[in-house]
């Protein structure tokens, strides 16, 4: 029979999640240590600067909107105006191209981010969010305003009888056309992150507490090493060495053998 090499009492020196030894403290540096003021500035100007220059690409997703999307051709016969074509899709056209321009430019607009804070962080992809939504909402409204005019009766009245003209450009699916910029630039830039972003080193344990005096040696105060020891009757104990020499046992009765058990003290 064998003897543990740790005593019950005694923590393993080489236990990773062991608590730290008393006197100890977390060493600086560590993962716990937590950003200051300055730090949590230069991170909150960082997402607004991203916010707002995000936004400010609104405008030519506007003008390509305006440049791009289908014209709704309508006509009117001096009492009421009509579509030109009843079946046709340009309607419908108008919004997916202002969903597909979304795409492309969260596309864009989290590529740059990447490239240009490769680092990352909670701001960041806030203020790419942020600023994708403000540039869908921005680009709507100037396509609105530098398209076809809304008062479709003075229009109508201005074309003449039985002339064709351009109904107002509008979006018809507007939430699911504005969130379109911020979702894919929030999917983008975690996609880039998660495959070329940098990635930390595995934390090692020992790294995490400095100890304040001399680190233990493992194994000292317990003597060279532990085993089982039989004595000469019939009883078998553990022995572990402290530097003295003592020994512990325990047997099947109370006598051993000749010399008895335990041993005679001199």
């Amino acid at each position: 029979m064998t003897a543990p090499l740790t005593p019950p009492h005694e923590p393993d020196p080489h236990d990773p999640w062991a608590a730290p030894p008393s006197g100890s403290r977390l060493a600086p540096g560590g993962p716990a240590s937590s950003p200051t003021a300055a730090e949590r500035r230069a991170e909150l100007a960082q997402g607004a600067a991203t916010a707002v220059l995000v936004a400010a690409t609104g405008f030519l997703l506007g003008l390509l909107w305006l440049w791009l999307a289908p014209r709704v051709p309508l006509v009117s016969d001096d009492t009421a105006v009509f579509l030109k074509n009843s079946e046709g899709e340009e309607a419908i056209g108008a919004d997916g191209t202002f969903v597909l321009l979304a795409l492309a430019f969260g596309l864009f607009s989290a590529v740059a981010v990447f490239l240009l804070r490769r680092r990352g962080g909670i701001s960041l992809v806030v203020g790419l969010a942020v600023g994708g939504l403000l540039g869908s909402l921005l680009a709507w409204r100037v396509g609105t305003w530098l398209g076809p005019t809304s008062d479709v009766v003075a229009h109508a009245k201005q074309a003449g009888k039985g002339v064709t003209f351009d109904a107002p450009l509008e979006l018809h699916a507007v939430g699911a056309a504005v969130l379109a910029w911020p979702i894919a630039a929030m999917l983008a830039h975690l996609v880039l992150t998660w495959v070329w972003g940098p990635r930390d080193p595995e934390p090692d344990p020992g790294e995490f507490w400095g100890a304040a005096g001399a680190e233990p040696v493992p194994g000292a105060g317990f003597g060279a090493g532990a085993g089982a020891v039989s004595g000469p009757g019939h009883g078998s104990g553990f022995s572990h060495g402290s530097g003295s020499g003592d020994a512990s046992g325990s047997g099947a009765g109370e006598k051993g053998g000749a010399e008895g058990w335990p041993p005679r003290r001199s």
